[in-house]
């Protein structure tokens, strides 16, 4: 497969209302920021796919590494630009946790690969930390 081109849309259900979210570029950039209502949020990133030697590999500017694993950051209240509030988190959405032929269909169809995720954490606050899509990726 050549290099093709896939948009990962991340669904935040239900974050705190008043509260700043946004996605990461590069090592600390907040892009796409948006004021929470309550309602739920949703953030497009565009992401390269290329074959490496161990299975698919994503690239582009809203993707990290961990070792061998790549993600995307969105980030909420002051990390997200929001300077009035005590909130300062980051959510890590894991994209080598999507099945590779869920990918490789997203790239055929050209439709988007999507997932929901709590957008509030136990304690009130935004969701952060690693965190798990609330029933699986599917096709946008």
């Amino acid at each position: 497969m050549a290099e093709a081109l896939v948009t990962i849309r991340i669904r935040l259900v239900a974050p705190p209302a008043g509260v700043m979210f946004s996605l990461q570029e590069g090592d600390v950039t907040p892009v796409g920021a948006v004021w929470s209502t309550g309602a739920d949020l949703a953030f497009d990133a565009p992401v390269r796919v290329a074959e490496g030697p161990k299975g698919l590999r994503f690239l582009g500017p809203h993707v990290r590494a961990e070792g061998q694993r790549r993600f995307i950051y969105y980030r909420s209240g002051q990390s997200a630009g929001q300077h009035d509030t005590s909130w300062n988190r980051r959510g890590k959405v894991f994209l080598t946790d999507i099945p590779e032929p869920l990918v490789r269909e997203a790239i055929t169809a050209g439709r988007p690969l999507e997932a929901a995720f709590a957008g509030t954490a136990k304690d009130g606050g935004p969701s952060c930390a690693t965190v798990r899509p609330l029933s699986g990726w599917a096709l946008g």
